[in-house]
């Protein structure tokens, strides 16, 4: 559970069709880091734009939809217009990623390619790095959130296992939630991950109509201690916004899967606004229902005992059950890639997968002030991925195309916004380490 001065930093955008660059990619066809690479997608059995649209939206939407009404009451009614700017800067830095795996598609199949492709192997190794530890941390989070939240609602569970051993509480529930994620992460169609990631958005659409119900039931939708604008509390505001809109390490990955790759930048626009659209309906509804005494997470001002808070709990548990199999994807694929494992090996990905999933579940039940831990590292990698990354690689990659000087300028802005989401992030989350000592 955060406090009221947690600040989280993170991500994100661009569209425009530029030529493709050739004759950049021959020496990587030898590299041999192959921990970075992904798999593409046949056309023939790739996803459809429908299913591209529900997994890339799942990827995109997430838990920060909790913290939507407390980023407001954070900064006031006005910094919704930050709210909006960080969506437009989002999906700008998405399509970014998009032209960057343009130029060169035979060599550019994933995050760690492009870095390879503008920086030479030192940027496949950095983006790789940022990329994979970020996604496992993020896993790590999910299966922590499952913990806390079911060990709420269900007080007191203990199962006892042979030889003296038992596992209760946080622990018992972590175990369970790996249990059911695991045969989604079996899956290496994203196609049929569409199936698991529209379950994952009708749990957010289901969230904010608990909200709806809230409002109508108890305590209406005419607080009055809500604020314009608060100017000390933007910046905590501007974090929990970016942390909205992660996402950006499995763009390629979901790039690579369509069957007409053409129609990214429709499918990223189409995904960028119905995540805008449920977040900014929660974010109103949250603040106009609870006023400034809305809490980090919007499910713990819900009143107890209400059926209407039992199912706002439900479905924030759901939605990253159905969202861990698209993290967890590039890292079992890099992990087949670098061991040479075949393609179509069905008992080396269940295996790996595996793997992943039992080592997320025992650091999510061992390491302590983790939640903390994971608020620094996200402010840093996730920033990295998000926004430093794509903007700097593009940057490399079409500097002798000749890029406008508008864009460049853009770019330079949306770097400098990067920096400072990430520094003061980072210092908040250092803070609150220092803070459990």
């Amino acid at each position: 559970m955060e406090d009221k001065n947690t600040c989280a930093a993170v991500l994100p955008v661009s569209t425009l069709s530029e030529p493709l660059l050739l004759g950049k990619g021959a020496d990587l066809a030898t590299a041999d880091d192959l921990e970075a690479q992904l798999p593409s997608y046949h056309a023939a059995t790739g996803a459809s734009f429908s299913r591209t649209c529900l997994n890339l939206t799942n990827a995109v939407s997430g838990i920060g939809v909790l913290s939507m009404p407390y980023a407001v009451a954070q900064g006031g009614w006005l910094s919704l217009v930050l709210f909006a700017l960080v969506g437009a800067l989002c999906y700008y830095t998405g399509t970014l990623i998009e032209r960057c795996m343009r130029a060169d598609p035979a060599a550019i199949t994933s995050y760690p390619d492009i870095g390879k492709f503008a920086f030479g192997s030192a940027g496949r190794r950095a983006i790789a790095f940022f990329m994979y530890v970020e996604l496992y941390l993020v896993a790590i989070s999910f299966l922590v959130l499952e913990g806390d939240n079911l060990d709420k609602l269900f007080p007191g569970v203990r199962v006892e296992l042979t030889g003296g051993y038992h596992l209760e509480g946080k622990q018992l529930f972590i175990a369970v939630a790996a249990a059911v994620v695991l045969p989604t992460t079996w899956l290496k169609n994203l196609g049929v991950l569409a199936y698991v990631s529209a379950i994952g958005l009708v749990a957010s659409a289901v969230l904010t109509a608990s909200l709806i119900w809230a409002g109508v039931a108890e305590t209406g939708f005419h607080r009055s201690n809500t604020m314009i604008l608060n100017l000390s509390g933007l910046p905590t505001s501007l974090g929990l916004y970016f942390v909205c809109f992660t996402g950006h390490a499995v763009f390629p990955t979901i790039y690579s899967s369509m069957k007409n790759n053409k129609h990214f930048s429709k499918v990223l626009l189409v995904s960028s606004v119905l995540c805008s659209l449920n977040y900014g309906l929660t974010a109103v509804l949250g603040y106009m229902i609870y006023g400034d005494d809305v809490q980090s997470q919007v499910t713990l001002n819900l009143p107890s005992g209400k059926l209407y808070t039992k199912v706002a709990i439900v479905m924030t548990l759901i939605n990253p059950l159905a969202k861990y199999a698209l993290l967890a994807a590039p890292i079992t694929e890099a992990v087949e890639e670098k061991f040479s494992f075949p393609a179509d090996s069905k008992p080396a990905r269940v295996a790996i997968s595996t793997v992943v999933v039992v080592s997320t579940a025992v650091v999510a039940s061992t390491v302590p002030f983790f939640g903390y831990l994971m608020s620094f590292i996200g402010s840093f990698l996730s920033v990295m991925a998000t926004v430093i990354f794509p903007c700097l690689c593009f940057l490399k990659i079409y500097k002798a195309e000749g890029i406008r000087r508008i864009e460049i300028m853009a770019i330079v802005c949306i770097l400098m916004i990067g920096v400072f989401v990430a520094v003061t992030g980072t210092y908040t989350s250092l803070q609150q380490i220092i803070g459990t000592f």
